[in-house]
């Protein structure tokens, strides 16, 4: 078994790399090749955490995978991860387990690439500058996500607190400086959305994190941190706005995501105002973007196959590298 962690996957797998499995897994799952029950969530609400179990499978790949994911946002007021996870490999025709990854950092890669994948597909090829609120656990991948898909000139970044906010860019303009796009603390969401051709929100809020009928036309929105029915980081004036809605899985996004079913309860949209999940876009099922003044939303919360084709693909090049550390 080849143990992986989060310094041996960086050396093996890039963004880009994340962000085209990503897209291989979302056309896996769309065409129905993916055994993916919905994730299994157990709530921890002593400590506002929740235990989650996502097991997956692609008999194609001959690969099973099962990633124990749990979600405890004061985390990050102890130095620890929000997200801290393992993912195990399995191999498909054996079932014996073949690699245990460092699950909180594929969960950030396959996260990030989520959003980098809508926005390789859905947004503006012209696109030059981003916004980012939240710069907790899941936010350094969204804002490399964003930087590896489209030639941006700038990045403003919000979070409502001011010392973690400064310290985040500070450490994202050193880490991220290869691909020479400005990293800027932004004073507030609103001066955070203004202008921005991509908005990603990346938190665990329970109301809207910006104003969306603040965005300007042409813009590509990617919902990510809202995982449970109560939380509503996105503005439902977005969704009134917006040409398109797109998903990583409608079903899932159905069963747990706020920012669409609270607003669907309320009336404020319809079912009929759906677009599709992003698989069936790259299988060319339905239509992406078709001009440039549209306003287009992505909600994302996951779905198993991200994980398995990601850490197979992972795997595959730790193993052919000699990279991880043998347990036997």
């Amino acid at each position: 078994m080849l143990l992986l962690s989060k310094g041996d996957i960086q050396k093996v797998f890039t963004m880009k790399e994340a962000v085209e499995a990503d897209k291989e897994a979302f056309r896996i799952f769309s065409e129905g090749k993916s055994v993916v029950p919905l994730r299994t969530n157990i709530s921890a609400p002593k400590h506002d955490g929740a235990f989650l179990f996502m097991p997956s499978y692609v008999e194609e790949m001959e690969c099973s995978a099962i990633k124990i994911v749990n979600v405890f946002p004061k985390n990050i007021d102890k130095g620890l991860p929000t997200t801290p996870a393992q993912v195990l490999l399995i191999d498909g025709t054996t079932g014996v387990v073949v690699s245990v990854l460092d699950g909180t950092y594929v969960t950030q890669l396959r996260t990030g690439a989520a959003s980098g994948a809508a926005f390789d597909v859905l947004a503006r090829k012209d696109a030059k500058k981003g916004a980012l609120i939240g710069t907790g656990g899941q936010a350094a991948t969204q804002l490399e996500a964003m930087m590896a898909v489209r030639d941006l000139s700038e990045v403003k970044v919000y979070d409502l607190n001011a010392e973690r906010l400064n310290a985040f860019v500070e450490q994202m303009n050193k880490e991220l400086a290869a691909y020479g796009t400005k990293v800027i603390a932004a004073e507030s969401s609103d001066d955070a959305i203004e202008d921005a051709d991509l908005v990603v929100t990346v938190t665990p809020s329970s109301r809207p994190v910006f104003d969306g009928t603040k965005v300007k036309k042409g813009v590509t929105v990617s919902c990510v941190g809202s995982y449970q029915p109560h939380m509503q980081e996105m503005d439902p004036a977005i969704l009134t706005r917006a040409s398109k809605i797109y998903f990583d899985s409608v079903d899932a996004v159905l069963s747990e995501a706020g920012d669409i079913l609270i607003p669907l309860e309320d009336g404020t949209i319809t079912k009929d105002d759906f677009t599709g999940d992003l698989g069936d876009v790259l299988l060319g099922k339905v239509t992406a973007r078709e001009n440039d003044e549209e306003i287009i939303v992505f909600k994302t919360v996951g779905i198993g196959t991200q994980d398995l084709v990601t850490a197979k693909k992972i795997y595959d090049k730790a193993l052919a590298q000699g990279v991880g550390t043998n347990w036997n």
